[in-house]
């Protein structure tokens, strides 16, 4: 049985026909295949496309290992088109064929065609998109289950569900498993497979230990600022004798590019400018960086930071963290129009000093936007001083308007 993706497949069917590549971002098995080649595919034999005009091919398949090659691919799709009505492209885990970029733009250009692609490697496919195709590709992005979407499958009790949520992630395999224990099996293989092994291949990654003690490092430290040099002097501290900036640097983007983790990048709201140091580091899914660090490290404030984070991806916000003089945002949800959200998250701010230093992180923020602070605090009253909003976290996940809303 396959979870609805409806937000995603509408968005799919909103881009329908339109002339550019549909490209399909994420991390490996976080449903981008069944989206594209199943829910999106009985969409449109719902809505009478006959099946010899959909043309799928999935490259990471052994069935299709052939068809790595550009020019086989290219040759291929040219003889599945046998008229001039539209055919619907769909090439799953297309970083596999080199030249792919030649192969879309030619087929886009020579047939009538609507092309859908699906890529786990983000430096292949979601950098400068508009470049690969000649300013007619859209990125849609794709990342597990988020908890709205978890809660509506799961129909358990919103506490039993988030309990499991932040456990076991939203990875679409682990939330059918009913069993814990076979949702470790499955979220072990992941990491050990599938994610790490996938990236060390990739990356022809010599010194393996090393890469997987910074993502474990990266994991151990979700909501906590790092910069390449303190990761070097962290893992040197732990018995790795020859590690340096420039490596380290090469790794951490090997892992955002196979998007495991995403970097929140600092930004100095007085000085108008983005700083080059101390990043935050979030990841892609909490079953996965669990299991990664064997399910050590299960600190809640951090955990809701990180949904926090990926909830606000997810709706298309540009995230970064802010620094407002000598206090730090947690994050400045920023609109394509320049509209923009601050944002604190702390589990809860029943203490009067801890509710002090969050809401301090607003002051002198004069410009308008409105400042939000999420928290697991069940207080009827929202209002905090100044015109600050307090939101419950279940209210913010579940309300896709939340913070216009606020």
């Amino acid at each position: 049985m396959y979870i609805k993706r409806d937000q995603l497949l509408e968005k799919l069917v909103r881009y329908r026909k339109k002339d550019i590549v549909k490209v399909i971002t994420g991390i490996r098995r976080c449903g981008k295949s069944v989206l594209l080649n199943e829910l999106y595919y009985d969409y449109l034999l719902s809505d009478g496309v006959p099946s010899d005009h959909i043309i799928k091919v999935s490259l990471d398949l052994k069935k299709w290992e052939a068809l790595r090659d550009g020019d086989t691919l290219y040759h291929y799709i040219a003889e599945a088109i046998c008229d001039e009505e539209l055919y619907y492209v769909f090439l799953d885990e297309i970083q596999l064929v080199d030249g792919f970029e030649e192969v879309v733009n030619s087929i886009k250009a020579e047939f009538n065609t609507d092309v859908y692609i699906i890529g786990s490697n983000s430096k292949l496919l979601s950098h400068d998109i508009n470049t690969i195709f000649r300013g007619r590709g859209i990125e849609i992005k794709v990342f597990p289950l988020s908890f709205a979407e978890f809660l509506a499958f799961r129909q358990i009790d919103k506490m039993d569900a988030f309990d499991e949520y932040i456990q076991f992630g939203g990875l679409p395999y682990a939330v059918r498993e009913t069993e814990d224990q076979e949702k470790r099996t499955y979220l072990d293989m992941m990491v050990n497979t599938v994610v790490t092994r996938d990236m060390i291949e990739r990356y022809d990654i010599r010194n393996e230990a090393l890469f997987i003690a910074l993502i474990e490092l990266l994991c151990s430290s979700i909501g906590a600022y790092v910069s390449t040099n303190k990761i070097a002097n962290t893992l040197k501290s732990n018995g790795f004798k020859s590690v340096d900036n420039e490596t380290i640097s090469r790794y951490l983007s090997h892992i955002c590019d196979a998007f495991f983790f995403y970097k929140s990048d600092r930004y100095d709201i007085k000085g108008k400018e983005y700083l080059k140091t101390q990043n935050k580091y979030y990841a892609a899914d909490m079953g996965l960086r669990n299991a990664a660090i064997h399910y050590r490290q299960i600190e809640i404030t951090h955990i809701i930071e990180n949904l926090v984070y990926l909830e606000l991806l997810r709706r298309g916000y540009i995230v970064d963290i802010g620094k407002n003089r000598e206090k730090e945002i947690d994050f400045i949800a920023k609109e394509l129009s320049g509209k923009r959200y601050y944002v604190q998250v702390s589990y809860t701010i029943q203490d009067e000093a801890v509710k002090e230093r969050e809401v301090s992180a607003f002051h002198l923020l004069d410009d308008g936007y409105k400042k939000i602070l999420i928290t697991m605090d069940r207080n009827p009253l929202s209002n905090l001083e100044d015109g600050y909003q307090m939101m419950h976290l279940f209210d913010f996940l579940l309300n896709e308007q939340a913070l216009e809303m606020a």
